[in-house]
């Protein structure tokens, strides 16, 4: 069993992971060129492989392992001195590779499961993780880091964040507990590292550490995960994704705008979806159903445009299921929170 505790001083540490600003050099900051992402890709993809065919990680430490974390990992560079024996450790051997389509380009990156047999939910890419993580460069240098339990909101971190996790399950469920003096316990949790290109990363921005165009790395232990729902309008973030791209920031479906941000408001952020002056909540059904294990839930016989979106468990050691139907009353194949006629 795993135990941190949270702490509120740790938001300052991760500051530098947040934000995407250039570090304040004065008034002589070079101008930063905006490489093609195809070609830079390509550029990021030669230097994750190197890296990835001179380390090797002490594999043995996590085969049966009962409780893994990220502070039994350790990556060391092949030399002639240091050869590994053993070949899935090489990272190379051990990590998989993903595509994935980000901002019309291809994009290969990858990651290492070190826990594969966690058992908790996976995140959705828009959802809210709590983790313990350690960013580095691959040259090996820790650039952020957090040893305590911190909360991250998937959509405001770096792109690769969101690509990746969704691979990785979190802590055993019910596990999850957070104890009187602060202390959080937890087990069997998901423990990885992603190989980021920097087009998944802070691509042409250069932060504290990261110079611009940079491949880098996070290791991380995956604790918990929660389903958001950014604009409180019923419908979780990650189904708001219309177009099914992964991304939120380009389904608009109604066409409105945000004057405060002078951008286009999201659906995602948006509570009346279609702009018909009913707000989405009102032409949606929320149903909750429980029973005394988390299977009854999952067995339930469900409508054909109702979908459960979360099962919780409650004090009485009973679960709760959530559902939401979208409702197409005219039958035009478009639900009404997304049908302005």
């Amino acid at each position: 069993m795993r135990k941190g505790k949270i702490a509120l001083s740790i938001l300052c540490l991760v500051f530098g992971f947040l934000s995407c600003n250039k570090d304040d050099g004065g008034n002589n900051i070079p101008e930063i060129v905006l490489e093609d992402r195809t070609e830079q890709q390509a550029k990021d993809k030669d230097s994750i492989v190197n890296y990835l065919n001179e380390h090797y990680y002490n594999a043995s430490a996590f085969v049966n392992n009962p409780d893994p974390s990220i502070k039994d990992l350790i990556i060391t560079t092949i030399t002639d001195e240091v050869i590994s024996s053993d070949a899935d450790s090489l990272l190379m051997n051990a990590v998989e590779l993903k595509k994935i389509t980000f901002a019309e380009a291809e994009y290969e990156f990858y990651i290492l499961n070190l826990n594969p047999s966690a058992t908790g939910d996976a995140p959705n890419f828009s959802d809210e993780v709590l983790v313990n993580y350690e960013g580095f460069t691959l040259d090996n240098q820790v650039f952020d880091s957090a040893v305590t339990p911190v909360n991250f909101d998937l959509t405001s971190l770096v792109p690769g964040w969101r690509k990746a996790m969704p691979f990785f399950n979190s802590a055993e469920f019910g596990s999850f507990v957070i104890q009187g003096d602060g202390t959080v316990d937890y087990m069997n949790h998901g423990v990885g590292v992603m190989f980021l290109p920097s087009g998944l990363a802070y691509f042409n921005n250069s932060v504290t550490g990261i110079p611009s165009y940079t491949s880098i790395a996070f290791k991380f232990d995956l604790i918990q995960t929660s389903i958001t729902d950014h604009d409180n309008d019923g419908v979780p973030s990650y189904l708001e994704d219309v177009d099914g791209d992964g991304e939120l920031f380009n389904d608009n479906t109604d066409g409105d705008f945000n004057p405060n941000t002078r951008s286009a408001l999201s659906n995602y952020l948006d509570n009346d979806d279609d702009g018909d002056g009913v707000l989405t909540k009102d032409e949606i059904v929320i149903k909750t159903y429980n029973k005394p294990t988390k299977a009854e839930i999952e067995a339930i016989d469900l409508a054909s445009n109702e979908e459960i979106i979360s099962i919780v468990e409650e004090q009485d050691g009973t679960f709760t299921g959530t559902t939401i139907t979208f409702t197409d009353t005219d039958g035009d194949g478009t639900p009404d929170y997304l049908d302005a006629e």
